[in-house]
């Protein structure tokens, strides 16, 4: 397959091996890693400026109505780990969701200090309407790429994922 980078990318990548060409440095796995940060950067501004803008959403937001429509209700603190965010952070998105009537908290009988979240009703029709148009937009985010190779793209960001999760 012909490569089709953007020029910028290959200039940039080409003006720091000249600034550090002199050191002993492990470049391949440098602009791997480096070349991640910038694709899941890109992807998500992009998803925050078109399909997510569209129903009041931030990647945050999108985040935790995924998972609770995969997974279904959860404490706030398993909430935060499951979609990859800080309790504070996941405070203020579950609250900025709470205000738009897409989730509820229910203090925990238990321990009144914790609470679940869940989708409300307007919640759960929003997830449902917008997960298709996202879909559609994560095709168009790796459209230059045959089957076979997002399939080897998941499958090697797979074990990125693994090695930084295992240190």
């Amino acid at each position: 397959m012909q490569n089709r980078a953007d020029p910028r990318l290959l200039d940039a990548e080409r003006l720091i091996q000249e600034r550090l060409g002199g050191r002993r440095l492990d470049f391949d796995s440098m602009l791997a890693v480096s070349n991640i940060y910038r694709a899941a950067t890109a992807v998500r501004r992009r998803a925050e400026k078109g399909v997510l803008s569209e129903f009041g959403l931030s990647w945050g937001g999108f985040t935790t109505l995924w998972v609770l429509w995969v997974w279904g209700e959860m404490q706030s603190a398993d909430l935060a780990d499951e979609c990859d965010l800080s309790k504070g952070t996941l405070t203020g998105v579950v609250k900025t969701l709470e205000k738009q009537g897409f989730v509820k908290r229910t203090p925990v009988a238990a321990d009144r200090r914790k609470v679940t979240v869940s989708l409300t009703g307007a919640g759960l029709e929003t997830i449902e309407q917008l997960f298709p148009r996202f879909n559609l937009y994560e095709g168009e985010m790796v459209g230059n790429l045959s089957a076979s190779e997002k399939r080897e793209l998941a499958e090697l960001l797979r074990r990125v994922i693994v090695t930084a999760g295992s240190s």
